[in-house]
C-alpha cells in the first residue's frame, strides 16, 4: 500500500491506460464487423450486377439506359390503360346500388325480365315458353343468398347488355344463355341448361366473366350480332363461335314431317293441249315450237301421259337461284370485361 501510496499517480495513469485500450479495443472490434457487412453487402450487389449483366434485355451502359426506358413504357402503358377504360365501360349492375337488399334486387330482376320479353317480341325474337333468360331458378324467390345478391346482380345488368345487343340485330330465335353459378340458389338448382361448367379468368388487370348464348339466324343477322359486340362501349369478347344448321336441332319443322315433299314448280297441262298462236309458221321459232327452239316438245303441248314437261337441271323452271340460304344455330362464347378498379 506505501508503494501505491508513493506511486498513487502512476497507478492511476496505468488504470487510465487500460481503460483507454479496452475502448480502442472494443472500436476495432465494431468496425471490423462493420466492415465484415460492408463487404458481405458489396459482395451481394456486385453479384447482383452480374446477374443483370447476363440478362436479356440487357440493363443499359453508359450509351443506352434500358432502365429509363422500362420506366418510360410503363408510363405509356398506363396512359393506354386509361384509354381503354373509356372503351370497356362497366357494365352497370341491375339494381345500380352496392349493396342492394332483398326487396330491391326482386323488383330489379323481374321488371328487367318483363322488359326482355317485350323487347323481344318487338324485335320478332323467338323466344322458349316463359323463358327467364338463365334466371329460372332465382326469379320466384323473395328471400335471396345474401353473399351472392352482389355478384347476381352484375349479372342480370350484363344479360340484358347482352340481349340488347341480340334485340338489335334483329336475329330469329333466341334458344339459351348460360351463366356462372355465383349464389347458393344457383348451385342448388336443378336447371342445368341455365349455367355453363366454366369459370371466371381474374388477372392483374381484370376480371373475364364468361357467358355462352345460342341463338338461330342467318349470316347477315350473325354479322350485325359481331359487329354490335364490337362497337358496344362495354367490354364484350367474343371468344368462339359454333354453327350447325338449324334442322339439325329440331326446332324446326322439317318438310318430310308433313309425309312428302314440298310442291315444285311446273307447268299444268290444259285438257287437249293449246292451239297453235294465229299466224305463227309451223315449226318455226315463234310458231307452234313456242319461244324454246330446238327444245322437244312445243310450248303448250302435253307430254305423253299428260304429266308436265320436266324443267331444265338448274332452273326448276325459273330464274336461276343465287344464294338459296338456310337458318342456322350458332353457340357463341362471350367473355364480359370486368375492369379492377385499381388499375
Amino acid at each position: 500500500m506505501d508503494w501505491i501510496k508513493r506511486n498513487l499517480a502512476f497507478v492511476i495513469s496505468s488504470v487510465f491506460a487500460l481503460a483507454l485500450l479496452g475502448g480502442a479495443g472494443w472500436y476495432l472490434y465494431k468496425g471490423v464487423s462493420r466492415n465484415a457487412a460492408a463487404l458481405d453487402a458489396l459482395n451481394q450487389e456486385y453479384s447482383t450486377l452480374e446477374r443483370l449483366n447476363r440478362q436479356n434485355p440487357h440493363p443499359g451502359n453508359d450509351k443506352i439506359d434500358n432502365i429509363a426506358a422500362a420506366r418510360a413504357q410503363e408510363k405509356e402503358v398506363r396512359a393506354f390503360s386509361q384509354k381503354v377504360r373509356q372503351v370497356f365501360r362497366p357494365i352497370a349492375p341491375i339494381p345500380a346500388t352496392a349493396n342492394p337488399n332483398n326487396a330491391q334486387f326482386a323488383e330489379g330482376l323481374r321488371r328487367t325480365l318483363d322488359r326482355l320479353q317485350r323487347e323481344a317480341n318487338d324485335a320478332g325474337v323467338q323466344l322458349p315458353e316463359k323463358y327467364n333468360f338463365s334466371f329460372t331458378a332465382i326469379r320466384p324467390l323473395l328471400v335471396f343468398d345474401q353473399a351472392g345478391l352482389a355478384p347476381l346482380a352484375q349479372q342480370v345488368g350484363e344479360v340484358k347488355a347482352i340481349c340488347d345487343v341480340l334485340f338489335a340485330a334483329k336475329i330469329n330465335a333466341l334458344d339459351n344463355i348460360r351463366r356462372v353459378r355465383v349464389a347458393t340458389h344457383d348451385r342448388e338448382a336443378p336447371q342445368l341448361t341455365d349455367y355453363t361448367d366454366r369459370a371466371p379468368v381474374t388477372n392483374d388487370v381484370a376480371v373475364l366473366a364468361p357467358y355462352e348464348v345460342s341463338l338461330r339466324c342467318f349470316s347477315s343477322e350473325l354479322g350485325a350480332v359481331l359487329a354490335g359486340f364490337a362497337s358496344s362501349r362495354s367490354g364484350f369478347l367474343v371468344k368462339a363461335i359454333n354453327v350447325e344448321p338449324a334442322l339439325a336441332t329440331g326446332s324446326f319443322l322439317d318438310p318430310t314431317m308433313l309425309g312428302g315433299e314440298l310442291p315444285q314448280p311446273g307447268f299444268m297441262p290444259q285438257p287437249g293441249g293449246m292451239r297453235p298462236m294465229p299466224g305463227g309458221m309451223p315449226g318455226g321459232e315463234f310458231g307452234t315450237g313456242g319461244f324454246r327452239p330446238g327444245l322437244p316438245g312445243a310450248y303448250g303441248q302435253p307430254q305423253p301421259g299428260g304429266q308436265p314437261a320436266p324443267a331444265p337441271a338448274g332452273t326448276r323452271g325459273g330464274l336461276p337461284v343465287l344464294l338459296d340460304e338456310k337458318q342456322f344455330k350458332a353457340t357463341l362464347l362471350i367473355e364480359v370485361v370486368r375492369l379492377n378498379p385499381a388499375n
